[in-house]
């Protein structure tokens, strides 16, 4: 089974795909031709570095289809008192006595720095679904974990970081 994707998800690695094949895919063939103009190949720096650019590029696209040949696409519609995709939850970690937010997205979407965390990591699996003052255990292996109440939920879309900051 591969990546779980929204349909939003999936509509930007469309857009990357074909940013890639029409405009970055021309622009480093392009790169690799001048830099094969300008003569002696086996020294030639701008040439190999062309190369592998145009490589890139293309190992990029056949990643990103075969993401979304493999995926598996889930809602990120949820109720108005349930946790769902792109919702900022507000939760009391019980241990460390200190509350924090976060946004729960797709797997590829997943930066805990940014406060951004996965429907597939623990603390995303615990929470999905679930609802404002529900206590929930966090397995984060086979002996041990840590519980977590969810006190409030954002159900708004806005996909800024800068909301999960402000609360």
């Amino acid at each position: 089974m591969g990546e779980k994707l929204t349909k939003s998800d999936v509509e930007k690695i469309q857009k990357e795909i074909e940013h890639r094949k029409l405009v970055v895919r021309k622009e480093a063939i392009e790169a690799v031709k001048e830099a094969r103009a300008q003569g002696d190949l086996s020294e030639n720096f701008e040439y190999y570095a062309a190369k592998k650019d145009k490589n890139q590029n293309e190992s990029r696209i056949r990643y990103l289809e075969r993401m979304l040949k493999n995926a598996q696409i889930v809602s990120d519609e949820s109720g108005e008192d349930e946790v769902g995709i792109n919702n900022v939850v507000e939760l009391y970690m019980e241990d460390d006595d200190e509350t924090e937010f976060y946004r729960l997205v797709t797997s590829i979407r997943g930066s805990s720095l940014n406060g951004m965390i996965s429907i597939e990591s623990p603390l995303g699996k615990a929470v999905y679904k679930h609802k404002v003052g529900d206590r929930v255990y966090v397995k984060v292996n086979e002996s041990a974990g840590y519980y977590v109440v969810i006190k409030s939920i954002d159900n708004s879309k806005d996909d800024t970081e800068d909301r999960i900051r402000s609360f």
